[in-house]
């Protein structure tokens, strides 16, 4: 098969030239043939090698898939495989699977052309939990049967709440007991035992089977229902429980330190009753939930509406247990303290005991002060069930009858006002105690003495006697003040118009007018308002720069107070602002120069005596209660249609450009998760619906991406959803391929939260079935000799498509003793269409039947008729 075509030197070849040769291969069967050439070089001989190789395919498949771990989130996992031929002729592959696990593979058979790659796509879907092993065979054309192993690990995303401290998992958080007004704040491991990073969200539980809301579980029976019908029930739990933060992402295996704040307060009784007895246990869950997780339903209630509720397969639920206690201090002999009669400048004393009635919690005290009155200790503290003694003074500074208001202020850890997050030592209650006094003022003699002549500075009426020891003299000169334009008593006339504000009065006061006067201003006698001359010495009085000096000083500390004045304000506005900015005040003070209408109870409309959840804050936690208002408000209305596909107005854009919290998507109900279309017949059209429901208060946009042919009818794509709004999208399936069906597809909230939703149907082929195979057919009681024989038989669609049949007799083209009717027509979808046989007796006829039941595009089937004749 080989052949040398050479034309070989007679003469000797000089240095530099070269022979030639061509050998060629013709082969005529295939197989790979080996041969040599003979070179003769002199008397060297020299052998070549000749090689015939036959064109082959060199297939190679990796021997393993390996997913690796897979949180079962109901997605399709996708997986690539290689097949390479790394010889010089194209190579065929089949590949089989036929294991427990659902697989999509994606060619199962094809040619790899030659030195290149074949891809094969693998998908898994992660719907359930479990250890994957299951086994690939693929057939490669020269190699046999390969075998490919495929492996991997669906795992639940599991959410665990772990202690700081001992890092083991935690079912219960006791804050112990606490004052009402107080906080207290505990600290726990929020873990996410899973490969993928989770999105999760705090979710307060206010209708939990066996929660309590300020029960005190020490009563009696008969008393704690008298207690729940005393108390006002209407109270928001987010108040009491504060979890920081309540939403956040965790990486795979990551935790992440939560604070939990405790903050008991009292409840609104509709009667008073004795504060010791207020005792009020807590006992509530918090729920940590995945983020996204739509796997829900709607259900229709009694009444027509409809509500979404959701499936929690991934969640952690804590118990959170606390108690609220008030503040009882008795005081003996009372919260009166008389302190009867005191003169001036003495001191009086009573001695008070205080004690601690509560059992569980100590407390620390701070009297404020109080102006003629001083106590001892002023601060302190004080163990359960103990007492101190405290001393009350009482030391007037000035005469009269005293009755003051003794704050006492309880200091414990609670909640900064300007920033909620953070915890304070502060006074979180007061007491009130009420101290009565009275200073009276010590008789004094009087002794007069005589004057030696001199005129004295205050005079009596005879000027001889001066009272000594009735006061103390100010070093200062006596001046008298008054405003002279207010008196027109012994005015002249010609200063009866006087505008400026002369200040002299006293004829004596001539030692306070020596001094260095200013010159802009004027002084005028007290009676007739005569312009007296001021005298101002040269010496002594300031200059015009330094007038100009004093004056910039002086403004300087007047724009300073007046800074300080303008920032406390500013600072009170705030404080204010911060106080009634809520959905309910709206920036209004209560009351604020508005009076209240006169309505009664018959003027208010039902739907407003009933309890409206207020709108969801960014800083509020989530509770189901909440979540079940706001809910109820979306689902009590229409289904819309017909909504805009993308966003047009200048709010729509606004709100369909946010990012959302996870609080909020939260509150978006997108499902069912899993959309089960059941068993389907090929070539129909089933349509499933995907609710949408809207809880926000703002619009959102809905755009879903779908890739799979069988869903391509899905229509519409993209839809604007307003707030509080429910909306529905008919999901389309059709396939005409006959087996089980998993696929998903995504879609996208604002254009940027993603999400996914599974489509799982069991297509099945068109088929009829029939009611019997065998059909035995008798006369009728009574009828003539030669009457035909007559029975019916049932054709029954179990599809949801119709089909098509024909009757075809089994003898072929030859007349048969049997007929049917109807030979051919449709049967539709989940119905039933009978088909009469007949049997027409006659000398020879066969007494045995058989048809052939063809369906289009389906099934087929024999149906055998006997005809029973008796002889009488």
């Amino acid at each position: 098969q080989f052949k040398l075509i050479v034309e070989n030197p007679e003469k000797p070849i000089a240095s530099g030239l070269q022979v030639k040769a061509v050998v060629e291969y013709t082969p005529n069967r295939a197989e790979d043939l080996r041969d040599k050439l003979i070179l003769l070089v002199d008397d060297d001989i020299v052998d070549i090698p000749l090689l015939g190789l036959i064109p082959y395919c060199c297939l190679e498949i990796e021997s393993e898939i390996d997913f690796g771990e897979m949180i079962a989130n109901n997605k399709l996992i996708t997986k690539d495989i290689s097949i390479a031929n790394r010889g010089s002729a194209s190579g065929v592959f089949r590949i089989s699977y036929d294991g427990v696990v659902l697989l999509n593979i994606k060619p199962t058979r094809g040619v790899v052309k030659p030195r290149s790659v074949r891809t094969i796509k693998v998908d898994i879907c992660t719907d359930a939990p479990g250890v994957i092993k299951e086994v690939m065979k693929v057939e490669l054309e020269g190699r046999g049967c390969t075998e490919v192993w495929i492996k991997g690990v669906v795992v639940e995303q599991v959410l665990k709440v772990l202690g700081v401290s001992c890092g083991k998992v935690l079912k219960c958080v006791n804050f112990g007991p606490l004052y009402f007004g107080t906080s207290k704040t505990e600290q726990i491991n929020l873990y996410n035992e899973s490969p993928e990073c989770m999105d999760w969200v705090a979710v307060l539980e206010d209708n939990a089977v066996g929660g309590e809301m300020g029960t005190d579980l020490q009563g009696s029976t008969d008393a704690v229902l008298q207690d729940l019908s005393l108390k006002n029930r209407d109270v928001d739990i987010s108040t009491l429980i504060l979890c920081i933060p309540n939403q956040g992402t965790l990486l795979p295996y990551e935790k992440s330190l939560i604070t939990l704040r405790f903050s008991p307060e009292k409840f609104e009784r509709d009667f008073e009753v004795n504060d010791s007895s207020l005792v009020q246990d807590y006992v509530l869950f918090l729920r940590f939930e995945t983020v996204g997780k739509r796997g829900g339903c709607l259900q229709t209630l009694s009444d027509g509406t409809t509500v979404s509720t959701r499936s929690h397969s991934r969640h952690v639920d804590l118990a959170l247990m606390g108690s609220g206690f008030p503040v009882v201090l008795t005081f003996k002999p009372g919260t009166v303290i008389d302190f009867k009669e005191c003169y001036l400048g003495e001191q009086t004393q009573v001695v008070c005991t205080m004690k601690n009635e509560s059992e569980f919690l100590p407390v620390t005290f701070r009297f404020r002060k109080t102006a003629h009155f001083n106590i001892s200790p002023e601060r302190g503290k004080l163990k359960k069930k103990s007492e101190k003694e405290v001393t009350f003074s009482f030391s007037p500074r000035q005469i009269g009858t005293f009755e003051m208001k003794q704050i006492i202020d309880i200091i414990g850890t609670g909640v900064d006002k300007n920033n909620v997050d953070v915890l304070k030592t502060k006074s979180f209650h007061q007491i009130y105690l009420t101290l009565l006094g009275v200073c009276k003022s010590k008789r004094k003699s009087v002794l007069f003495t005589i004057n030696p002549g001199l005129t004295p500075l205050v005079s009596n009426a005879t000027g001889q006697f001066v009272a000594r020891g009735t006061g103390q003299l100010s070093d200062t000169a006596p001046v008298a003040i008054l405003k002279s334009t207010q008196t027109q008593i012994h005015t002249h006339r010609k200063n009866r118009n006087c505008k400026d504000d002369a200040l002299i009065a006293f004829p004596n006061d001539r030692a306070a007018s020596l001094r260095p006067s200013e010159w802009n201003k004027k002084y005028r006698t007290i009676f007739t308002k005569i312009e007296r001359y001021n005298y101002i010495d040269p010496d002594f009085a300031y200059t015009h720069s330094e007038q100009l000096l004093r004056a910039e000083c002086k403004k300087y500390y007047t724009d300073f107070v007046s800074g300080l004045r303008q920032r406390r304000l500013a600072k009170e506005a705030a404080r204010q602002f911060h106080i009634y900015n809520n959905p309910v005040s709206i920036g209004i003070k209560p009351a604020e120069g508005l009076k209240s209408p006169h309505i009664s109870i018959s003027d208010v409309p039902k739907e407003k005596l009933q309890h409206k959840m207020l709108p969801l804050d960014d800083n509020c936690m989530l509770t189901s209660q909440k979540l079940a208002a706001i809910a109820s408000k979306s689902t009590n209305k229409g289904v819309w249609s017909w909504l805009s596909p993308m966003p047009s107005s200048a709010q729509e854009k606004e709100d369909c450009s946010l990012t959302l919290t996870h609080k909020q998507l939260h509150q978006i109900f997108i499902g069912p998760s899993t959309i089960d279309f059941g068993d389907v017949c090929v070539y129909s059209t089933t349509t499933r619906e995907l609710h949408i429901i809207n809880n926000l208060s703002i619009h959102i946009w809905i755009q879903i991406e779908i890739e799979v042919p069988e869903l391509h009818e899905t229509s519409p794509l993209s839809q604007v959803v307003p707030p509080l709004t429910k909306t529905l999208i008919p999901v389309v399936f059709e396939t005409n391929t006959v087996g089980m069906f998993k696929r998903s597809f995504s879609y996208k909230i604002n254009n940027q939260h993603l999400g996914h939703v599974l489509v799982v149907a069991n297509a099945m082929p068109i088929e009829l079935q029939l009611s019997t195979r065998e059909l035995i057919l008798t006369p009728v009681p009574g009828c003539l000799a030669g009457t035909e024989f007559r029975r019916t038989v049932q054709l029954c669609n179990p599809r949801n498509h119709p089909a098509a049949f024909t009757w075809r007799p089994a003898t072929g083209d030859r007349k048969s003793a049997f007929s049917i009717k109807p030979t051919r027509g449709f049967v539709e979808a989940y119905s039933d269409l009978e088909c009469e046989v007949v049997w027409h007796p006659g000398f020879y006829t066969p007494e045995k039947g058989e048809f052939t039941l063809c369906v289009r595009k389906g099934n087929s089937m024999n149906l055998k008729c006997f005809a029973k004749v008796t002889i009488y």
